[in-house]
């Protein structure tokens, strides 16, 4: 984990690659509790046996199940010591260019774009790429805003 004491001291970090997290591997029972949650219940991620006839040879994870890991990997990846509360602001940007095969590992690399003050704190843009294990082609990339209050 990269830790920082102020704000300031990760705005310094604009331009730059600052994390890259661990990998993950995505499990079939997170595709379903994702589902569940969602209802979004397409064959194509629930459907074990069917999936493998799909155009993927098995259960693909959801593209907002795989973007929504964004939370998890900012709260691994990044901390700011001063910050009292971090949001999630909204996305600019995302893509999905390559399947997430269940049983695949994942990770993200994130590069601090923009950091600017805000009344309270400080709004950021990550610049956010979640690669596949194995994989040259990127899983998902993403613009992602958060805002940090001190």
């Amino acid at each position: 984990m990269k830790v920082f004491a102020q704000l300031s001291d990760l705005a310094a970090c604009v331009g730059q690659h600052v994390a890259t997290t661990d990998w993950l591997t995505i499990t079939q029972d997170q595709v379903q509790q994702f589902a569940d949650a969602t209802h979004d219940q397409q064959w194509i991620h629930v459907d074990v046996e069917r999936a493998k006839q799909g155009p993927f040879g098995a259960p693909i994870a959801h593209g907002f199940l795989t973007l929504s890991l964004l939370s998890k990997f900012f709260g691994d990846a990044v901390h700011v010591q001063q910050a009292r509360m971090g949001v999630n602001y909204g996305l600019n940007k995302v893509r999905f260019p390559a399947p997430v095969p269940v049983g695949s590992r994942v990770r993200a690399h994130l590069t601090l774009a923009e950091a600017t003050p805000i009344d309270g704190g400080l709004q950021i843009q990550w610049n956010v790429t979640i690669e596949r294990e194995g994989s040259d082609k990127p899983v998902c990339v993403a613009e992602s805003l958060a805002r940090l209050y001190v």
